[in-house]
């Protein structure tokens, strides 16, 4: 294959699927993290209630269990076959439209634990469906477009919490919350019919053909093709790569806070200079991946992320002003899109196409490992050591992800496969 253009890298149907997947993909999580909480808070139910909800999350974290059925296994469906991948899409995503419409008509006050089992139901669907679309854009995607397909996906995932996130919570206000969530769930239509207008990925010559396989050959495949040394390297890698990232935002809002910032000011500036330039941080990412290749987009946005963590530290030491606390945030969540744009594209190449359902699982498990770490220590750190130290510390831990970038992903290696004479 010869080179590749800009316009054919971007301007093409796989591009257009990856909006569709991350769509799709989004909706589900953000109907647990966002709508749900706020429809028990109105119905009268106590935070402690509310805040174990949290544990509904495990299925995200544990997909990797599951998730080799999904490499063996075909879903047929009232006798029609929609073949390995899109069987086990249009699956998850007609039971997801079920679940979540059927939630508001449950009464949150009494009925709370139904509710609690029908919600680690979605999670577990939402997990399921998350595991397949990874691996159907790993079939779809060839290595040049992984940057620019992952961070369009991504974009598009953090996009779809805007229905369940806001315009839900805005009818909810004129509407019962039974018609709220019937409206929110057909927004997965938007992937039914995706599934439905697009082809099923050729069968590799090495899909696994039994279940001990399917669990066994995506760990043998791995180890085999990057040698037990580096494969590990790249396991700790994806470790910690994000690990100083992601401590210095578990915290962010009670920092915030204890600046002096008011609610108002906290909702209007901080969350808003920090959705739009990680939005902003992924597509620029996406696309110079084309130019640069991934590692050189790794070492890069890598570089900015670990600025940024100290613009955190300079919020902290000054302590006060408008302008500093959006700026600093605009920086730090352009350095997270840029950085998880990287990533993912990263994550996406180091599996095989046959077992990327399983291999792109544990992967992602890996990766949930640092934000689990961060939302349970942060604060003890921070009250030992305070906020300015805190962030040092980040700073700190950013730097062995980066380290080993010189054993998993060289400056020189894996050169992008775009054109230079064409833009």
């Amino acid at each position: 294959m010869g080179p590749v253009t800009f316009k054919q890298a971007v301007l093409n149907r796989r591009m257009l699927i990856c909006i569709f997947t991350g769509l799709a993909s989004g909706m589900p999580l953000y109907v647990l993290v966002s709508l749900v909480p706020a429809w028990l808070r109105s119905e009268g139910v106590g935070l402690k209630e509310i805040g174990f909800f949290a544990l509904i999350g495990l299925p995200y974290t544990w997909k990797f269990l599951w998730s080799p059925l999904l490499d063996r296994f075909p879903l047929s469906l009232a006798g029609y076959r929609p073949g390995l991948r899109r069987g086990w899409m249009l699956g998850t995503q007609i039971l997801l439209l079920a679940a979540i419409a059927a939630l508001g008509f449950f009464n949150a006050a009494s009925e709370i634990w139904t509710i609690a089992w029908l919600c680690l139901i979605i999670a577990f669907l939402s997990a399921t469906q998350d595991i397949v679309l990874d691996a159907y854009r790993r079939q779809l995607l060839p290595d040049h477009e992984l940057g620019l397909g992952s961070s369009i996906h991504v974009n598009a995932y953090r996009i779809a919490g805007l229905v369940p996130g806001s315009l839900s919570l805005i009818l909810a206000d004129s509407l019962p919350w039974h018609q709220v969530f019937i409206i929110t769930a057909a927004f997965m239509l938007v992937g039914i019919a995706l599934t439905l207008s697009i082809g099923e990925p050729a069968v590799d010559k090495r899909q696994p053909s039994t279940l001990k396989a399917a669990v066994t050959e995506p760990f043998k495949e791995f180890f085999s093709r990057q040698g037990t040394r580096q494969g590990l390297a790249i396991l700790l890698f994806m470790l910690l790569y994000k690990l100083g990232d992601s401590m210095a935002t578990a915290l962010a809002t009670p920092f915030y806070l204890d600046l002096g910032f008011s609610k108002t000011e906290i909702g209007l500036i901080a969350k808003h200079a920090a959705l739009w330039p990680m939005i902003f941080g992924g597509i620029v990412g996406g696309l110079l991946m084309l130019r640069i290749g991934i590692n050189r987009a790794l070492w890069l946005f890598g570089l900015v992320q670990i600025v940024s963590i100290l613009g955190f530290a300079l919020l902290a030491n000054v302590g006060e002003g408008l302008w500093l606390l959006a700026l600093v945030i605009s920086f730090e969540y352009l350095g997270v899109g840029l950085g998880t744009a990287a990533f993912v594209a990263y994550m996406a190449r180091t599996t095989h196409p046959a077992y990327a359902a399983t291999q792109l699982a544990l992967f992602t498990a890996i990766t949930a490992v640092p934000r689990t770490v961060a939302s349970s220590i942060t604060g003890v750190i921070v009250e030992t050591t305070g906020w300015e130290n805190f962030f040092y510390l980040c700073t700190a831990l950013a730097v062995p992800g980066m380290v080993l970038l010189l054993k998993v992903a060289p400056w020189n290696g894996a050169k992008p496969a775009l054109s230079a004479d064409q833009h």
